[in-house]
């Protein structure tokens, strides 16, 4: 199969940036209509994602997070059930790439495409204001059907999916709907249609969709040192437990954990299964110190080679709690 075309240079980079906040949608996309009845896709949910409950701004957290219970085939907390939507988080050259973030949606057994929804939902206005968060997807994009079957996610958008923007802004708003997609372990890679008809060449910029596509087809947007658990502002639990993917100089980078005073609370080297020009993975178990719950940093990065100075430095806030 043909890979994705990917021209992945520093000016298409920060093209993105102001591409991606233009089309950035402003507001919920309300019911998604279809044009005829989907079944709701079987999908197994991963591991749990600790949460923490959101307060006002410059209010201290008013409650610890807590994990969705794992009883039943979706986790859910309440009347709802947390899924990942995957973003675009900014930043300097080797730490901006994808970053996942926490939802609550409804609970109900058609998750995936809840999940689906709402990625296309885009960043809140505060997520937006905070960071550099953004979605490549096009205001007006909408989901019309999502099958599953063989590990494989059909995702039927509407023909707003594909206007706009150049090639980079393409392949970032094709990475959100495969790694929102492929959090579930029952999805491998996601065939693309659009208004019911299958993409083999995606929008007037040529990009070659043959077949499925999986996360290896767009890792070239993934930051040096990637994180995908916790998520972006999850609980972090204690020990923290940190997955991800790098690709840096012989495979070694640093993980610091920071509490909300700005004080170290733990710093320890870590390792992927690859590095210097491959990407590798890493699955790390950090204990950490702090006397009482509350939010505070978690920053992955690398010493440079040349004079030890932090590089691909990629951070965002967790919440700490003391251990058990």
């Amino acid at each position: 199969m043909n890979r994705p075309h990917r021209p992945f240079v520093v000016v298409a980079m920060v093209a993105l940036l102001a591409t991606v906040a233009a089309c950035s949608p402003s507001g919920g996309l309300g019911q998604v209509p279809s044009r005829a009845p989907t079944p709701a896709p079987s999908v197994a949910q991963g591991s749990p994602d600790l949460t923490a409950e959101p307060t006002p701004s410059g209010a201290a957290p008013s409650a610890e997070p807590t994990a969705p219970s794992s009883a039943g085939p979706s986790p859910t907390t309440g009347e709802t059930t947390v899924v990942r939507a995957y973003f675009f988080l900014g930043g300097e050259l080797g730490s901006e790439g994808l970053v996942p973030l926490l939802r609550d949606v409804p609970a109900t057994p058609a998750i995936g495409t809840a999940a689906m929804n709402a990625m296309l939902a885009g960043p809140t206005e505060a997520e937006r204001a905070e960071r550099v968060i953004t979605s490549a997807v096009p205001s007006g994009s909408r989901l019309l059907g999502l099958t599953i079957e063989d590990g494989v996610a059909t995702v039927d958008l509407s023909r707003e999916f594909e206007s706009g923007g150049g090639s980079m802004s393409i392949s970032v708003r094709l990475a959100q709907v495969v790694y929102t997609l492929t959090q579930f372990p029952t999805v491998q890679s996601v065939r693309f249609e659009i208004e019911g008809q299958p993409v083999t060449v995606f929008s007037s910029e040529g990009l070659i969709l043959d077949g499925p596509v999986d996360r290896a087809d767009y890792e070239e947007l993934l930051p040096n040192i990637y994180v995908d658990r916790p998520a972006y502002g999850a609980g972090l639990g204690n020990p923290a437990r940190i997955v991800g993917s790098a690709n840096v100089f012989e495979a070694q980078f640093l993980i610091t954990l920071i509490d909300g005073n700005g004080v170290v609370v733990a710093e320890t080297p870590a390792m992927a299964t690859c590095g210097t020009g491959c990407r590798g993975t890493f699955d790390v178990t950090v204990p950490y110190t702090v006397a009482a719950s509350g939010w505070g940093t978690l920053r992955v990065w690398d010493g440079s080679a040349r004079d030890g100075s932090p590089e691909n430095v990629r951070e965002y806030p967790v919440w700490l709690t003391p251990a058990e």
